[in-house]
């Protein structure tokens, strides 16, 4: 009879994750044109939050919310292109021996590592309408007030950078647990505020 109880909880779970890694290959086809990864985030995990919220949801509605996210998304993940870069050129600073290289170097990986946490925050609380300066200022916040959260998030990608590394396919589908752990990082800090 206890099989019985955890039974559907086993299926949801399951149907869960399955919907994780099918949002995830979504998300790396939107993300293609490289300058769309912000909305295709964003648009993934809007599907998931829908997902869990039991509502209707599919492809057309990922379409739609990253066409509506693409809007300002694209101009952030310039943005993120070019933070990149700079910490690029940081860390060949830090390679050439130049003095205060290394202080550059690690302050320049640090705040990436940060900004990261605090786009994938952002993806998690977009809405159709929501300026992405107001989203970025909001997960900003909630990087700095949860770093446990943040940890979790970039504990997240962490995993997706080692798919990637064991089998590159595996780290397509992965990117929705990514947008699945922003989402409930968020959850979770919402609900624990005071």
């Amino acid at each position: 009879m206890s099989l019985t109880r955890t039974e559907p909880r086993f299926w949801g779970r399951f149907a869960l994750f399955a919907e994780c890694l099918l949002t995830g290959v979504w998300i790396a086809l939107a993300a293609l044109p490289l300058v769309t990864y912000p909305a295709a985030l964003a648009a993934g995990a809007r599907h998931l939050g829908r997902h869990l919220a039991h509502e209707q949801g599919g492809w057309r509605e990922f379409a739609a919310d990253f066409r509506s996210a693409v809007r300002g998304g694209w101009i952030v993940g310039l943005a993120g292109w070019a933070a990149v870069a700079a910490v690029w050129f940081d860390l060949r600073a830090v390679r050439a021996g130049l003095p205060g290289g290394r202080f550059a170097g690690a302050v320049g990986v640090l705040a990436l590592i940060g900004a990261t946490a605090a786009l994938l925050r952002a993806a998690a609380l977009w809405r159709p309408g929501a300026s992405w300066r107001a989203l970025l200022a909001r997960a900003g916040r909630h990087t700095v007030l949860d770093p446990a959260g943040s940890f979790l998030v970039i504990g997240g990608l962490a995993v997706v950078a080692c798919s990637a590394w064991f089998s590159a396919p595996l780290a397509v589908p992965v990117l929705g647990t990514v947008a699945a752990a922003a989402v409930a990082v968020e959850e979770r800090y919402r609900h624990r505020r005071p």
